[in-house]
Parts: C-alpha cells; sequence; structure tokens
C-alpha cells in the first residue's frame, strides 16, 4: 500500500544522523525537521489537498549564535517542534488508518471469493436429469459397436494441441474452433492445451478463452468457475481482468446479480488499467446485473 511505503520514508527522513544534528544551531535542525515533514507531506497528498498545516512560526530574533536562545526564541522554536510533532502524529495515524482499511478490504475479498466457490459447488452438485436410455435392438441382431460422439469429438479437439510446438499454436488451435461455434471441441482442444503447457504467458490466455467457450455454449456454472480459478490462480496474468468481466457475466445468467455487482467493482478496483474493450462493456454488464451505481 502506498501509505505503508510512505511510514517507511517518513520514518528515514526524521532519523537523520543523530551526531551531524547535534553539531547544527537548534534552530537549523527545526528547519531541516520542517523540510522533511513537508516533503513527507507532498508525498502523501501529491494533489496538494493536505489536512494538514505546514508550520510556520518563525523566531523573531533570528537564530543565535553559539546556539544561546532568547525567551522569546525558546518558545518559537518550541512552538515549531510542537506543531511537528502534531503533524507526525497524524500522519501516523492516517498511516494505521490506511493499513486497517487494506486488511479489511482483503479480508473481504477472500470470503467474496470464498462465497463464490461455495455457491458454484451448489450450483454444479444439482442433479440433471437423466439421458433416455437407447433403444433395444430387434431380437437376434446384436447393435454394432460404436465409438461415443462425445468421445471423437475430444479425441479431434485435442489432436491439433497435441501436436502444436508451443502455447500459442495451442491456443490458436482452441481459438480458430471457438471462433468457428464449434464450442465443445474448442473446450477439450483448451483443456488439452492448458494441460500441455500449464504455466507461462499463454495459460492466462487459455483459461480465459475456455471459461468463455463453456459461457457460449450455455454452461455459466462450469464457466464461473474456470474463469473465477484463472483470476486467482494468475492475477497478473494477461486475460485475468477479462476473466473478472466474464465471470460477471456468468454470474448474470446464473441470476446472481449481487455477487456478478461485486465482481464489477473488484475489476475496477483490481484492474483500473483494464483493456479498452473491456472497459467499454462495463456500463451495460453492470445495466444488465442491476447495479445500482457504475465506476
Amino acid at each position: 500500500m502506498r501509505f505503508h511505503l510512505l511510514g517507511l520514508i517518513l520514518m528515514a527522513s526524521v532519523a537523520a544522523p543523530a551526531a551531524a544534528q547535534r553539531n547544527d544551531p537548534i534552530d537549523r535542525r527545526v528547519d531541516r525537521l520542517e523540510q522533511q515533514l513537508r516533503a513527507v507531506q507532498r508525498r502523501v497528498f501529491p494533489d496538494g489537498n493536505s489536512q494538514f498545516v505546514e508550520p510556520e512560526i518563525r523566531s523573531q530574533s533570528g537564530p543565535a549564535a553559539g546556539g544561546n536562545l532568547s525567551g522569546d526564541a525558546l518558545s518559537s522554536l518550541n512552538a515549531r517542534v510542537d506543531a511537528i510533532e502534531a503533524q507526525l502524529r497524524g500522519l501516523t495515524g492516517l498511516i494505521e488508518e490506511s493499513g486497517n482499511s487494506s486488511r479489511q478490504a482483503e479480508a473481504q475479498i477472500g470470503r467474496l471469493r470464498a462465497d463464490f466457490g461455495a455457491r458454484l459447488d451448489q450450483l454444479e452438485a444439482r442433479p440433471r436429469p437423466a439421458a433416455e436410455p437407447p433403444a433395444a435392438a430387434p431380437p437376434g441382431r446384436q447393435p454394432a459397436a460404436a465409438e461415443p460422439a462425445a468421445a471423437t469429438t475430444r479425441s479431434a479437439a485435442a489432436a491439433e494441441p497435441s501436436v502444436a510446438d508451443s502455447a500459442e499454436e495451442a491456443y490458436n488451435a482452441g481459438f480458430r474452433l471457438w471462433n468457428e461455434r464449434r464450442y465443445a471441441e474448442a473446450q477439450a482442444a483448451l483443456e488439452a492445451a492448458a494441460t500441455r503447457f500449464p504455466s507461462g504467458r499463454w495459460i492466462s490466455w487459455t483459461r480465459n478463452l475456455q471459461g468463455r467457450a463453456y459461457l457460449d455454449d450455455d454452461k455459466p456454472a462450469t464457466a464461473a468457475r474456470i474463469l473465477l480459478a484463472n483470476y486467482q490462480d494468475n492475477p497478473r496474468g494477461e486475460r485475468a481482468a477479462d476473466s473478472l468481466y466474464y465471470l460477471g457475466q456468468s454470474l448474470t445468467r446464473l441470476n446472481r446479480r449481487a455477487e456478478a455487482c461485486r465482481v464489477y467493482d473488484e475489476l475496477a478496483q483490481v484492474y483500473p488499467q483494464m483493456r479498452a474493450e473491456i472497459r467499454r462493456r462495463i456500463p451495460q454488464a453492470r445495466t444488465d446485473a442491476r447495479c445500482e451505481s457504475g465506476n
């Protein structure tokens, strides 16, 4: 967090070599403290909107030679030191408050992710209608053996990624299938690509497109699980922000609108530099999810 780093800057700036400071007149030492405090305030409040008042109390008689101060000069220096100490206490409180807010936000995000996982488990655990049994063969005849259609599709879809020489080629093979709306084949191809190339730049692209392939195939619960995992496991990936956006789309499709709105909020908070295309889509996505306000 910015304020944690500034706390270290603050400690370093006020901890100048003691021996050198003791050799300076007290007036010069107070001036140095004021300069350091103003430098810290400029770092904490770069826009100039500081809630603190800079100490500008000056000695009326100027610095005294040899360090001997008159009563008025000593009172002026005491007032300046008091002002510096008050500002340091205020900045310290601000840093502590920022750290506490950061910890609370991280805890809330953790609960949000755990809640998503539990809800997706419940959705996927719902029983599905049983497939109708195949029609009985006429007496005296045996049905010809045939490879299941689903297995054939998976084998054919995985064949191209399995011979790809790089993660990019394997991703492109899945992309072509997705672009042709052959979603089941794309899902299998992208799973094969992710299994063969589980790390590196292209894994973020592969898992994101796999989630989209399930979403486009009207399987939002599975899509949500893949997209959430891609964001959680690889938050610095090139398509992590995209996965958060499509996670919100999946939750909206599942009629989990409140959760979708929270996802869009997190997207804006974690990835302010998201792709322009995703940013352009967010207002409509928030409208579809019936979010109260946009970001």
